[in-house]
Order: C-alpha cells, then structure tokens, then sequence
C-alpha cells in the first residue's frame, strides 16, 4: 500500500497447522478434522520508509512484521516462511560500474516475558527476554551481461537464547517454578543440545534427587552465528541461467568443553560401566540406598553448517513451459545456527543432520507452478536416525 513521500505498508496474512514461525503447511483434514474451518494468522503487518527507490541507490527502514531483511541463498539458518518482529535498516548505493556495495542490519523482539511478570513462589524474580541484534554487509558484482556474483557476510547475536542454571531449590510440584524456567525455548525444532536449567537440591522429600525432579531443559550452548554467502550466477545460456550457490555458518558463542560437562542429549555411545549402588546415611541414622548412574557418552555436538547447490533453467517464471531443476548438499552440526529458525522441511525441522536435495518445477501458466522436491537425511551425532522427505508444491500468485 503506498502512503506516498517514500511511505508504504504491508498486511499479509497466512494460515497453518499452527502459529509456529517456520512453516505455513496446512494439512487437509487438520484443525480437528470434520471439514473443521482453519485458522488465519496475521503473517506480515508493517510499515517501511524509502529513499531512492533504484537498483544502485536505495535505503529502507522497516518497522513491525516484515520478510527477512538480510541476503541469503539457503534456508540454513533462516527458514524461508520466518517473518522478523522489529526495526530493520537497509541500504545499497553504487560506487563505480559494476560494484555495489549493501548493508542491512536491526534489532529483533525473540520472547518477551510479560512486563507484571511474577511467580508462585515467595521470592520473586525479574523477567527474561530474549533479542537478535544483526548485520550484514555484502557486494553485488556485475562482470559482464553474462555473469554476476552476489556476496556477503552476517552476524546475528542471539542475547538471552542459552538456558541458565536457577538458584537451588526444592520444587515440591511442576509448578514450582526456578528462577531461570523463563531461559528455555518458548519454541524449538530439534537438533539444538540442551541442558538441565533447574538446579534441584537432594533432600528426602525427593529420594535425594532421584525422584519428582521436575525438570526443565534450556538450550546449552549460547549462540553468536557468523555467515557467509555466496550466489554466482552465469547467464552464457540464454534463456537459461546456471547459479551457484553457497553459505557457511559457524556459532561464535559455542563451548564444546563447557557444553560436555552440562549437555543431556547429542552424545556417543554410553560406556559398557555398570550403574553403582551407593548406601546414603541419612541426618535421623536411617539410610537410603540409591544407584549412581553409569556415565554418559562423550559429546559430539559441532558448531558449523554449510550448504552448496546448483540450479538450472529460468530464475524466475513468465511463461507457461519455464522450468528449472536444482540438486544441493548440506551439513549442519548440531549446535552451529538454532533449530527453532531452520528449514522446517529438511529431516521434519532439525540441526545436527546432513543430506542431499533435489529438486524440479514447471510453469503451469505464467501464475501457476508444479514442483517437487526430495530431501534425504541422515543424522551427525548420536543415535542413528535417517529422513527422506517428497514434498509436492502446487502455487500461484496474484
């Protein structure tokens, strides 16, 4: 919608199976089933302010709910449905032909806990929120008419994401709350390590920690995510084009000796040590017999990703009969970007995996495209676990 002097704003709205920020797929016969109506949701809301408005010379300021702001040629670390909450800046001016340099950079709301927050226990305790503070810089590079390259690097620094360890405590229900229960995962995927946040004392009241545990998990590992990105594309085919695809991501933030000494899950094979019977003498003479567990396997999360990929045929559809295929490789340890903004598609939403995907569309009119693809997984660390995944697209637009 244009508001005129540089003004516009955008209202977009979306349905799925649920309000979930990486996927809008929507089964039939979902949403309580007996032809049940499904819900909308209000996708994108914003308003955006710009200056130049031309391919050389262009800055953007964007406030509310609004499509991902910074380049990027793979759903490695941001799933394509992802929609960003904040303020976004973005700019780009041409220095000399063929050479044009791009920022964009902004601060993002991830969870906000409510400004009269408190508990049920008698001492109270502040609030937790959560933020995404990011940026990028790139260069777009025109060699000739038939070939062009498009680079950058991003930083995104996830504040608050990590689990911490409470206080101790004793929690006599699930209710009970810990001080630090607002550091987990308001949503995840999986693939992510995860740690113990409750630090829950030993006492009689809970068979000295072996009984009504009551426990939360948080994220282990904090994440601070350097990327770099790559599309390169060659157009000596005309009316087909050739693109190479790239885009590496390493987690700044993670601890592979912090995380070994916390970490529940992503781990090796369990040593052959037998479980330990211990004999607890407790404070009235009586005593209590307990099993010390055998000792976990040793860690194998890792902290880097990366994806290549080939495309070929039309970029983009005018006609009925255009086509392209496609055909990339990924890998993706377990803790190098968070499993809750990954592709929701790739083995079911998940890091610490690593596969290949392959896939074709066809214009069915200048409006109407068919695609399929094929992703085929197997996981990096821990139990074995393999995922191949066919998924059919039929969309429009309008």
């Amino acid at each position: 919608m244009n508001l005129e002097s540089g003004w516009t704003a955008g209202l977009r709205l979306g349905t799925g199976e649920n309000s979930e920020p990486v996927s809008m797929n929507q089964t039939l016969g979902g949403s309580g089933g007996n032809f049940s109506k499904y819900a909308l949701w209000l996708d994108r809301g914003f308003i955006k302010y710009e200056v130049g408005g031309k391919p050389e010379a262009n800055l953007a300021l964007s406030f509310g709910r609004f499509d991902n702001p910074f380049f990027t040629t793979s759903e490695l670390v941001w799933d394509e449905d992802v929609g960003f909450d904040g303020v976004a800046l973005q700019a780009r001016h041409k220095i000399c032909s063929g050479v044009t340099p791009f920022v964009a950079g902004g601060f993002f709301p991830i969870f906000n806990t409510d400004f009269n927050f408190s508990t049920n226990q008698p001492a109270k305790y502040k609030s937790t929120d959560k933020w995404l503070y990011a940026a990028q810089f790139g260069l777009d590079l025109k060699f000739d008419r038939h070939a062009s390259a498009k680079l950058a690097a991003s930083y995104y620094d996830f504040r608050g994401v990590e689990g911490k360890q409470s206080d101790p405590y004793i929690p006599f229900t699930s209710q009970d709350q810990g001080n630090t229960d607002t550091t987990r995962p308001s949503f995840a995927q999986k693939g992510n390590t995860y740690r113990a946040i409750r630090n829950i004392l030993p006492d009689s009241l809970n068979n000295f920690g072996t009984s009504n545990q009551f426990q939360y998990f948080g994220l282990a590992s904090p994440f601070q995510v350097l990327s770099y990105t790559a599309r390169l594309d060659f157009n000596y085919f005309e009316p087909f084009q050739v693109s190479l695809l790239g885009e590496y991501a390493k987690n700044l933030g993670f601890d592979k000796n912090v995380i070994e000494k916390t970490a529940v899950n992503n781990r090796g094979p369990i040593p052959a040590i037998p479980a330990t019977p211990t004999t607890i003498t407790n404070a009235d003479g009586t005593t209590t017999d307990t099993t010390t567990p055998p000792p976990l396997g040793s860690y194998q999360g890792g902290d880097t990703a990366w994806n290549v990929a080939l495309t070929l045929g039309k970029p983009v559809f005018e006609k009925a009969g255009d086509w392209n295929v496609s055909m990339g490789y990924r890998h993706v340890e377990s803790d190098a970007v968070v499993d809750a903004f990954t592709d929701s598609d790739f083995a079911g939403g998940s890091t610490n995996v690593k596969g290949y995907t392959v896939g074709a569309a066809v214009a069915l009119s200048p409006r109407v495209k068919f695609g399929v693809r094929w992703m085929g997984a197997t996981q990096i660390a821990g139990p074995p676990l393999k995922s191949d995944c066919v998924l059919i697209d039929l969309s429009a637009k309008f």
